[in-house]
């Protein structure tokens, strides 16, 4: 490397690791270094590395692979600039790196966040734990095969909350989608899982397996293997816990500052629970006492006692299981008090005292056992012999190792039936084939005493670390040598040595421990002498030179020396048996079931030996296999500092945990390999459908694509599983398979295909194996992009059959259900209400009369009172004042008189001295220049002073009017200052003005309340009189405020002229005052006009009532399982003798029926015959495209003549609105088009409007007009009567309506729910047509911008002018399109304008959210490319006019800001203030914070915000998270229907019924001639 001049370098460094550094000089050893604290040091060219200067302008690269120099400081600092803006998570290829922020970010894992990184492809979105796991779903859901993700890192790190957060998002990708048909088990069982993946249960699992370390306050003291399982469909199945080597020393001993495990303290700090178990503070019991520390800082002992309650609710643990818990717990605390004392006997023991008697006693009766059989399983032991059983005494020192064995054994036992409970709470399945497994287990573990417990722990990390080391770096390169492809071999430190030293049999250090553990003479010496014998030359062990048992061993992170004295009896896992039959024998049935008797060949024995490190050895191997079996995904967790505090980073620390964690040899592998690669069968069968004409044969195609529909079914149920039935999955699937067939060519093997795909895709810089094809990273996205374009086709055209007809199928069955159900709750609720308002009205009745007499009677008493003593008060008030008033004026008159006499004497007295001293002086110095200026004269050079005294006199003139002229303008600015500050004293003299009447007004509203008191106390006289004295005082203080009341407005006159140009402002805001005040008037016009109509919807509630009252229950809907004609025939059948379905039943009907000479049968043949007539003209009517007629539709304006003529609207009972609404329906669904969309949009609203203008229910309209006047306007938009052949109702007005009853009112509600549906439908369209154009949109093609991390123009011409015509043109395009078909369709302005804004409003709010989670976005060229793109925008909306467009600018806002933002210069010279108040006052300072952090200048290399800025915003972010509920940056879509019945009824202008070309099929039908005769 070059190391010339003002080159900038990495130089190692002892306390930071690495520091930035200068080049200032160089020669050929040494090499003079500037760093950027300003310390200037030599150092030599092999302790340096490159740096990038450019880096230093970016908040740090998401994914590391992509730093242009990969190094150890490169990787340092990219990590510490994302975690100085809490970005946290960073990838480096597909391994993520996630550093402990030690704060909430809950914005971070909100359910809107998992939503967004749901199916989007690794390194789309920002690093995310989210992205992870999904990735993990959709590899295990698309190949069929298990997955497994390793979460490692050192205690502290954050790997147990990284395993909540995947375990949360697999919960909700995995959990019950909305619509499925489950079992109640089903939901059941998934309710659990989802309890056990929101770490429910873990603060179960916390509380009894987590305690606090040296280096973390909740540290996890056992491994964790979580396993969920999912069935073919994707959703969760079942899951299960597996736990390895819990610490069960820690139970009996603890070391200062570390704690016992948190159960014991949550128990002790529960006071309830705590004095029924003879439990105290922590500092009585020896188990808890070893150290100091018994509170954690932050908390709370006693609410976490109450959440680990809750999570044994939640897991399903019963009550009496609970307090046998506890019991069990308060039974070990009280075995560590008990202390043995020497026996009479050799080598015996007995209870010390009292005290240990009581804990002896205590910890027998919550065991429930003996207590003189478990203080003899403790003093002795039984050996079983030939002769018989011999009965040993213990010594003390046995004896308390018999406690503390029986201690470990039970809480060891207790662990493992709580996650025997939770799997058995929620279940595994047994037949689930796919899984995923989520391993979180300690980290590696380096203190300065190190036991056996940190021998296992780094052994199990050595385990993993080889598993990391074989999948990462081993398998890539035995891979690539294997397959014979050009990559070059790359080292690595290989840790199998380490694993032979401490596993290999029979020479381990394993299985000598074991060895010593099985002859009781041994001891740790003769361990440590043994172990040194046969492994004296080994380079990874090694001898501590002050010790002779201690060893050293060379791990893969780093050097530790384990202390060997506690290894054997901690190795040691002896199961006495006495403890177990004592324990088994309890009366508890708790207690019991932890301690199963055991087999007899056991109990022969006292002692049953059990190696811990041999156990734990095993489980480990079982946890290997299935990791080896399972797909990996790894997750490296990083501890920035040991302080557990945030924004504190350790450079040293976090170096070391890189290099242990081998991620910065994954960075380079990634960098440079291929990490993505496929056998070459399996890519032709994945991707052979991107190009058909390269396979081999017909049948290959349909196989495959029916494989893939195949794997749609199991991988996107969502989608396709409520649709398939079997009788009809085959023939909806033969059409689309059938199609692609016809594409087959015969052409080449699997290899040959498979790089015929890949040139016809252009991909470069892949490789062809001799089984495998390798892809560059990203090349699988273009590939699985272009498939699925290939499977949209087949997928659409299944989904679309068959949800056609499980849909027709349903809504049949659930209508039919309804009509029945509907029918009876009207009924009873109805009656129900009816009764209810009854009693009501006469309650209110009697109650307003009696309120009514004794308000009046009370308000009279009150009022003559009241008046006696105003008049007293306010004449006594107005003398005082007037007096007041009188003397004031006087006495400031005198004032003024005599201080001008006083100063004007004094001045003139001062004058006058003044002129005669000046007078003499003058006099004085005249003389003395006349005696001088005679000498000069006398003198030869007297001329030539003369003229040197002039020119100085010239001089100084000249410099005293420069002097002026300073002097002048300095008084001209002090002027303006002087104003300036008069201009404040006016405005403070006007607040302390009205600060001063405002407590005039407060005192005389005091006065007042006095007064009202003093007249309700007229008989309380010696009340009264202390209350006048109050009064006085009051008025003295009145009378103070009104003296400094009248200086200030003596002050306020002297100063008004100074005021005009204040008044000047007050005018403008009093005129917008007077433009709020048109607009209130306005809005209470409006809100008037909306009482009336709420009126009128109250009105018809009523009369529906009284319908469905009138309206017995068994004939509201005869027989709906018949047809349609022999519904009508029946219900006229059976009703011969009263009048036809459609006569309406007031008496001021004219038309008298005609069939009433005819006899029953016929008159019903001909009543159905006819009915039957009209619904097929009008399912005619609604089937075809009438077209429009003066811009009005002829379709809506038929149907409601029809209904008028047939009056359908006055009957009680007609099933004909329901056929119109079904026809609509069925048209929608079988055209679900951005044709027939707007066709219908048209003609229902231009309906509903027809409805709502002419119909009323019973009269009721009449009276709410006469309530309020403003509904005449509603009465004036409706038809008129001489235009129509029928007669209507209620001419008294001069206008006709229709009297509606309850089924044309149902009517024109479904009418509404139609409306409001099409549009819904017509919007999500939209939606979903735009949602591709704008994703192109949002960032500027490549063709156009600087390449990220290199060196880009500084200059303003250094790239060539974005232009947006490509992408944006296509929008606009959409746009305009849209704008043609709702125009042609005559859809009305009002809803245009409201399609238009939600259009806009979604462009928003999805251009914003991907400017937010793309890093990419976040630059000044793609901010200029969308500023340009949004110019666009603009200009479309100006041509489109606001009767169109409305709003839809200001829907931009969010965008608009955001990008402004990101395209203005000079950033950091912006405070937060001005950001937030002139830039981006829309968006919040989280917002702002997450564009700040993001941004990057890739065109002229300027820097994002102040430091101060973005601290400033950090905090304000910090104190957010802590009081909002929501904290997501995110915005969030509308999906409401922004208007209202009301809202159309006053848009859409009126409508002529008489204006309308009939089509020509109107001629067929005989009930239709009507409207022929009528038009001629």
């Amino acid at each position: 490397m070059n190391h010339r001049r003002g080159s900038k370098v990495w130089l190692e460094d002892r306390d930071s690791a690495w520091v930035a550094a200068e080049v200032l000089d160089s020669d050929a050893n040494r090499i003079l270094l500037a760093t950027d604290s300003g310390k200037k040091v030599h150092a030599s060219p092999e302790k340096l590395l490159p740096r990038d200067a450019d880096e230093e302008e970016h908040g740090g690269f998401e994914d590391m692979t992509r730093l242009a120099y990969l190094n150890e400081p490169g990787v340092l600092f990219n990590l510490r600039r994302r975690y100085a803006l809490n970005d946290i998570y960073t990838y480096t290829g597909s391994i993520l790196i996630a550093v402990n922020p030690f704060t909430k970010l809950p914005h971070l894992y909100d359910s809107h966040m998992m939503e967004q990184y749901k199916g989007a492809p690794l390194g789309e979105l920002s690093p995310h734990v989210f992205a992870v796991a999904d990735a993990s779903y959709r590899a295990m859901m698309n190949e069929g095969k298990s997955q497994c993700i390793l979460v490692s890192g050192e205690s502290g790190a954050g790997k147990t909350e990284t395993t909540k957060l995947i375990m949360q998002y697999l919960t909700f990708v995995g959990g019950r989608a909305a619509g499925d048909d489950r079992t109640v088990e089903q939901q059941v069982l998934e309710d659990m899982l989802i309890s056990l993946c929101l770490i429910q249960s873990n603060p179960l699992l916390e509380a009894f397996g987590n305690a606090r370390t040296v280096r973390n306050d909740n540290s996890s003291r056992f491994g964790k293997f979580v396993e969920i399982q999912f069935d073919s469909n994707g959703r969760i199945s079942g899951a299960a816990i597996r736990t390895y080597l819990l610490e069960r020393s820690r139970v009996v001993q603890i070391t200062d500052p570390e704690r016992n495990y948190h159960c014991f303290y949550q128990l002790c700090a529960f006071e309830k629970d705590a004095e029924k178990y003879k439990l105290g503070h922590p500092s009585l019991f020896h188990y808890l006492n070893q150290s100091k520390i018994y509170e954690l800082e932050g908390v709370s002992n006693a609410e976490e006692y109450l959440k680990t309650r809750r999570a044994m609710e939640i897991v399903g643990i019963s009550h009496e299981d609970q307090e046998a818990i506890f019991r069990v717990l308060a039974a070990i605390l009280h075995l560590g008090n008990i202390e043995f004392s020497p026996g009479k006997e050799h080598d015996s023991s007995i209870i010390k005292d009292e005290k240990s008697r009581f804990h002896m006693q205590m910890a027998a009766d919550l065991f429930m056992c003996d207590v003189d059989l478990l203080l003899a399983t403790m003093c002795t032991r039984s050996i079983q012999t030939r002769e018989g059983s011999i009965v040993k005494a213990l010594d003390c020192n046995a004896a308390v190792a018999g406690r503390d064995a029986l201690a470990k054994t039970v809480y060891a036992r207790l662990f493992d039936w709580l996650v025997d409970k939770i799997n058995r709470s929620v279940g595994q399945d047994i037949n689930s084939k796919i899984q995923i497994g989520v391993l979180d287990i300690y980290g590696f573990e380096c203190f300065k005493d190190n036991s056996f417990e940190q021998f296992c722990i780094n052994f199990a990390n050595e385990k993993l670390q080889q598993h990391f080391n074989e999948h990462v770096f081993k398998m890539e390169q035995e891979e690539y040598g294997k397959e014979e492809i050009n990559w070059s071999y790359i080292e690595f430190v290989d840790n199998q040595d380490v694993l032979d030293l401490i596993e290999k049999k029979p020479i381990g250090i394993i299985a000598l421990l074991d060895e010593a553990c099985m002859f009781p003479r041994s001891t740790h010496e003769t361990f440590s002498t043994k172990l040194f014998q046969h492994f004296r030359s080994h380079s990874r062990l090694e001898k501590e030179k002050f010790s002779q048992t201690d060893f050293t061993i060379s791990h893969y992170a780093g050097k530790v020396t384990y202390h060997t004295d506690s290894f054997l009896d901690k190795n040691r896992d002896y199961v006495v048996v006495e403890h177990c039959n004592l324990l088994s024998s309890s009366k508890c049935p708790f207690v019991s079931g932890l301690f199963p008797l055991l087999p007899e060949e056991s109990s022969r024995s006292s002692y049953k030996f059990s190696s811990v490190a041999a156990r734990f050895k095993q489980q480990l191997q079982a946890l290997m296999e299935t990791l080896n079996s399972t797909e990996p995904h790894y997750i490296r967790c990083v501890k920035p500092n040991s302080l557990n505090r945030p924004q504190i980073f350790e450079n040293a620390s976090v170096i070391h945990q890189l290099r242990c964690g081998g991620v910065l040899e994954a960075v380079r592998i990634s960098l440079a390999g291929y990490p993505t690669r496929r056998t070459y069968s399996e890519f032709v069968d994945r991707f052979g459908l991107i190009a058909p004409e390269f396979m081999d044969g017909r049948d290959f195609i349909v196989k495959k694509i029916f494989d893939i529909w195949l794997v749609m079914f199991l991988t996107q149920p969502s989608f396709l599983l409520p649709l398939l039935k079997p009788s009809s999955a085959f023939s909806c699937v033969t059409q689309p398979l059938k199609h692609c067939c016809c594409l087959c060519l015969v052409l080449y093997d699997d290899q040959a295909a498979t790089e015929k795909i890949l040139q016809k895709l252009k991909l470069e810089n892949f490789q062809l194996g001799k089984n495998k094809v390798f892809l560059r990273a990203g090349q699988i996205g273009i590939l699985d992009s272009r498939r699925a374009e290939v499977l949209d086709n087949a997928a659409k055209c299944i989904q679309c059959r068959l949800r056609t007809f499980i849909a027709h199928r349903d809504f049949i069955s659930v209508r039919a259900a309804a009509f029945s159900l509907q029918a009876c709750c009207r009924g009873y609720i109805a009656r129900k209400l009816y009764a209810n308002k009854r009693e009501t009205a006469a309650a209110i009745s009697i109650q307003k009369y009696i309120r009514m007499w004794l308000t009046r009677h009370a308000y009279l008493k009150l009022y003559f009172s009241a008046i006696i003593i105003q008049s007293h008060v306010q004449g006594f008030v107005t003398r005082q004042r007037f007096l007041h008033g009188k003397e004031h004026r006087a006495v400031v008159l005198i004032q003024s008189c005599w201080r001008m006499s006083k100063v004007r004497s004094s001045f003139r007295r001062h004058q006058a001295s003044i002129v005669t001293i000046q007078c003499l002086w003058r006099c004085r110095q005249a003389k003395r220049e006349l005696r001088r200026l005679k000498q000069e004269a006398n003198e030869a050079g007297a001329l030539r002073l003369a003229k040197n005294k002039l020119e100085k006199q010239l001089e100084e003139l000249t410099w005293r009017l420069h002097l002026e002229k300073k002097i002048r303008v300095s008084n001209e600015e002090a002027k303006k200052i002087e104003i300036a500050k008069l201009q404040k004293m006016i405005e403070a003299l006007n607040l302390e003005l009205d600060a001063a009447k405002l407590a005039t007004i407060n005192e005389c509203n005091k006065n007042a309340v006095l007064q009202n008191q003093l007249e309700l106390s007229v008989k309380e006289k010696s009340a009264l009189k202390r209350e006048l004295v109050t009064v006085d005082e009051l008025r003295r203080e009145n009378a103070v405020l009104k003296v400094s009341l009248d200086a200030f407005e003596k002050k306020y006159v002297t100063l008004e002229l100074e005021h005009i140009n204040a008044q000047k402002d007050r005018d403008e805001t009093i005129e917008k005052l007077s433009e709020f005040e048109q607009k209130c008037s306005q809005l209470e016009q409006n809100v008037k006009r909306l009482e009336g109509k709420l009126l009128s919807l109250e009105d018809e509630n009523h009369v529906l009532r009284q319908k469905a009252l009138s309206t017995p229950l068994k004939s509201n809907r005869p027989g709906f399982a018949k047809s349609l004609s022999e519904k009508y025939s029946s219900a006229i059948a059976s009703r011969t003798e009263r009048k036809t379905i459609y006569e309406s039943p007031t008496p001021t009907k004219l038309i008298a029926p005609y069939t009433l000479g005819l006899s029953d049968s016929r008159q019903s043949k001909l009543t159905a015959e006819k009915h039957q007539d009209n619904y097929e003209f009008l399912s005619r009517c609604i089937k075809e495209n009438l077209g429009f007629k003066n811009g009005k539709p002829i379709a809506a304006r038929i149907i409601y003549k029809c209904l008028l003529h047939w009056h359908a609207f006055e009957s009680e009972r007609t099933t004909i609105f329901d056929s119109i609404i079904e026809g609509i329906n069925e048209v929608l669904k079988v055209r679900e088009d951005d044709i027939i969309l707007p066709y219908w949009l048209s003609n229902t609203s231009a309906l509903l409007c027809l409805l709502q203008r002419n119909l009323r229910s019973n009269g009721f309209l009449t009276t709410a007009a006469q309530r309020y006047p403003g509904s005449s306007g509603l009465t004036s938009r409706t038809g008129h009567g001489p235009k129509s052949p029928l007669k209507f109702i209620g001419y008294d007005d001069g206008i006709s309506h229709v009297e509606a009853r309850y089924p044309a009112i149902l009517f024109k509600q479904q009418l509404t729910a139609s409306v409001e549906k099409i549009f819904g439908l017509l919007r999500d369209n939209l939606k979903k047509e735009l949602s591709p154009l704008l994703g192109s949109c949002i960032q500027a093609p490549k063709t156009g911008r600087g390449v990220h991390g290199g060196k880009s123009s500084r200059s303003p011409g250094g790239l060539p002018q974005q232009s947006s015509g490509g992408q944006w043109g296509n929008i606009v395009k959409f746009l305009d399109s849209l704008m043609s078909k709702l125009r042609g369709n005559h859809v009305p302005s009002f809803f245009i304008r409201k399609l238009v804004t939600q259009v806009f409003s979604f462009i928003n709010i999805t251009l914003f959210n991907s400017l937010l989670l793309r890093r990419e976005c976040c630059t000044f060229s793609n901010g200029e490319y969308v500023k340009s793109g949004l110019a666009e925008l603009e200009k479309w909306i100006v041509n489109a006019k606001e009767e169109y467009a409305g709003t839809s600018w200001h829907e931009l806002n969010y965008i608009r800001q955001a990008v402004g933002f990101l395209v203005i210069h000079q950033k950091r010279k912006k405070s937060l203030e001005e950001i937030r108040q002139d830039l981006c006052p829309a968006l919040t300072v989280r917002q702002i914070y997450r564009i700040s952090t993001m941004y990057w200048d890739d065109k002229y290399g300027t820097q994002s915000v102040s430091n101060e800025a973005i601290s400033e915003m950090r905090e304000i972010v910090s104190k957010d998270n802590q009081n909002l509920t929501s904290n997501s940056f995110l915005l969030d879509d509308d999906l409401s229907i922004p208007f209202s019945a009301e809202d159309i009824d006053m848009a859409i202008p009126a409508i002529d019924l008489d204006e309308i070309d009939l089509p020509e099929f109107v001629s067929k039908y005989s009930c239709a001639q009507f409207l022929s005769l009528h038009q001629k």
